[in-house]
């Protein structure tokens, strides 16, 4: 599971890393179209996801689904190299992310099933971390492939590893089949009501505000890009330091999260999210500030890059061990659901911010929404968290 999200996040993290220079540069187009479409794209898959998770609720489907996901994956973002306008783009990002959203349920409910309980902070802090490792080599990839054979084809070469991506998901979900038989279906539907019987809104809420504030990693890494441009440093010099420093920010949040999982698995998500929120205010405020130096912005990077591991690997194993097997499809459904509607708002609302007014505008707007998710973390109080470290 872990070699999968690092095989297809090195994909199309290739595209991330050089998306905001082949849209400015190549396409010759502003910061807030790039945010409304990355905004878009999120959006659309969190409606995937929420369509995705009552599918995933059903053992059989799962393994379909999350091997399809991969494929539309790889596919969708490695032709965006062969586009020659915006909206053809936005078009096919946008069918990579629905991808990206369909398969997210039923990967994490599979990982689920294959995991104790007692080990779900390790389980998806061990993903998490593949998925972050995936995200070090795919901007890694991209700056040396930019600088040998150009921006497009780099794009286009992303396909490779979410092919690979696939092929490993499948393998996984079929040991995952074996440990779910004679599991009843679920039902088809968002399944809400079992969900809210469960306590699983209440944590939601402070989970809605920390996505509110996730700013897409596109916007820093176009932020990061323009500082950089000056002294007699040129764009592509810029873009491709930007693109290294962005590297940090994955190896750093890989790190993060497995530490995080364990941490988790011994006192619950709750210090572990409040955690991952504080720092990335920390990580804005720099962001917020012209530096010209890398060294100032290596650190943001990695701050934000700590933040979103210990994040994200909290919910995961926030929703896992709230609900029942025949229900974690929807849970995970509505969770991803919440993250990429607050993506979308959050990478619209600082993309638009960014140009109408000014980066530290924009940086101010996303921090504020991080402070209100500390604030409000204490909702994640599970009255389950002792089963955490419970035998299976």
């Amino acid at each position: 599971m872990s070699a999968s999200s690092l095989l297809s996040d090195a994909g199309h993290e290739i595209t991330t890393a050089v998306l905001p220079s082949f849209f400015t540069s190549v396409l010759r187009a502003s910061a807030g179209a790039l945010g409304i479409v990355e905004g878009i794209s999120d959006a659309l898959m969190g409606v995937a996801k929420l369509v995705g998770g009552p599918l995933a609720d059903t053992p059989e489907q799962r393994g379909r689904l999350a091997s399809g996901g991969y494929l539309g994956t790889a596919l969708a973002t490695g032709a965006i190299g062969l586009v020659g306008a915006v909206w053809q783009a936005g078009v096919l990002r946008a069918l990579a992310w629905v991808s990206r959203g369909i398969r997210g349920p039923s990967r994490d409910t599979l990982l689920s099933s294959l995991t104790p309980r007692s080990a779900y902070g390790r389980a998806f802090g061990l993903e998490r971390a593949g998925d972050n490792l995936g995200a070090v080599a795919g901007p890694l990839l991209a700056a040396g492939l930019v600088t040998w054979i150009g921006i497009r084809p780099t794009m286009v070469l992303a396909v490779i590893p979410g092919l690979f991506a696939a092929i490993t998901i499948t393998v996984a979900a079929r040991q995952a089949r074996k440990q779910t038989r004679g599991i009843s279906p679920g039902r088809r539907s968002l399944g809400l009501r079992g969900l809210r019987n469960k306590g699983v809104v209440r944590p939601m809420v402070p989970i809605a505000l920390f996505e509110l504030g996730n700013v897409t990693t596109t916007l820093l890494i176009l932020r990061t890009t323009q500082l950089l441009h000056t002294g007699g440093r040129s764009f592509a010099a810029a873009a491709s330091l930007a693109i290294l420093v962005y590297a940090a920010h994955n190896a750093f949040g890989s790190v993060v999260a497995y530490g995080g999982g364990h941490l988790i698995d011994r006192v619950g998500p709750r210090v572990v999210f409040a955690a991952g929120a504080f720092v990335y205010v920390a990580a804005y405020a720099i962001f917020a500030v012209d530096w010209h130096t890398w060294p100032m912005l290596l650190i943001a990077f990695t701050l934000a890059g700590s933040g979103i591991g210990l994040a994200e690997t909290s919910e995961s194993a926030l929703v896992a061990s709230m609900l029942p097997e025949h229900l974690r499809g929807s849970g995970f459904g509505l969770l991803g659901g919440i993250q990429s509607a607050g993506a979308f708002a959050s990478s619209a609302a600082v993309g638009l911010l960014y140009t109408i007014a000014s980066p530290t505008v924009g940086f101010a707007y996303a921090a504020g929404w991080m402070l209100l998710s500390v604030l409000a973390s204490g909702a994640i109080a599970l009255p389950s968290t002792p089963a955490l470290n419970s035998a299976p």
